[in-house]
């Protein structure tokens, strides 16, 4: 299967069964590189449609303290983008028809070189790439070397992205999905979502043709069911990252 149809098929298949996809962030390298390795490995054996390999970065402004803390964790033990783009490749011979998002701040990938990095995604099997500070007016010049390759892109799209701008992030792409921030602010497990939420999220699944996961916040089962009813999936990052903090693996169910 090419990068083509793996995240569209996984959201059309939650579709098909009732139920918002589950795309699940971990950052690879923490606590090591093998046990974010094996916590894919459970997050897909436990029912995750999408996975987001996250890349460690040195100032990660837009997560809160768990994924920070991860990050540089992970930049202690050396894990670099080529890393991340290996342990890829091995989980792809794993997890033929799982998705899998690159996710990174812009400068790790641009430091690469662009050409380069979409050679290696596409040999390493990632499908798409979110980079969390690429703006609208300026990801052409990543899209215009990933498209050959096969690989698509996800926007992230904020609480108060106008819906007009919605429309344009959603513009050219195909398999792939819209990111839509729950909350203002920075990642992190969050006691309650946004009042407003739902309605806002109706608004954006009427704007575009492309599936909506709602993430920042979602910790819990009750959560990701009450987003689900109004998004096409959620994602779900600290929390699962909390975990490997804390007991170095993902054990027993998913979600609490």
């Amino acid at each position: 299967m090419n990068a083509e149809g793996r995240i569209a098929k996984a959201f059309a298949k939650a579709n098909a069964e009732g139920r918002g996809a589950f795309v699940a962030y971990i950052t690879m390298g923490c606590p090591d590189m093998e046990k974010s390795e094996a916590a894919v490995d459970a997050l897909v054996a436990g029912g995750a449609d999408a996975i987001e390999l996250g890349v460690p970065f040195s100032d990660p402004f837009a997560d809160g303290a768990t994924i920070r803390t991860a990050a540089y964790k992970a930049l202690e033990n050396g894990t670099t983008l080529d890393d991340v783009l290996a342990a890829a490749k091995r989980l792809r011979k794993r997890h033929p028809e799982t998705g899998f998002v690159l996710f990174s701040y812009y400068n790790v990938i641009y430091a690469k070189g662009l050409e380069k990095f979409a050679d290696e995604a596409e040999a390493s099997g990632i499908d798409a790439v979110l980079c969390v500070d690429l703006p609208l007016e300026e990801r052409e010049e990543l899209l215009r070397v990933l498209r050959p390759h096969g690989i698509s892109y996800v926007p992230l799209i904020a609480p108060n992205t106008p819906l007009e701008r919605v429309k344009r992030c959603a513009e050219g792409l195909e398999n792939t999905f819209l990111y839509a921030i729950t909350v203002k602010g920075v990642t992190g497990a969050r006691a309650e979502l946004p009042a407003d939420l739902v309605a806002r999220l109706d608004e954006i699944r009427n704007a575009t043709h492309l599936p909506v996961a709602a993430g920042f916040g979602i910790s819990t089962a009750a959560q990701a069911a009450e987003v689900s009813a109004h998004a096409d999936g959620f994602v779900v990052g600290s929390a699962l990252v909390e975990r490997l903090l804390k007991e170095g693996a993902i054990e027993g169910p998913l979600l609490a």
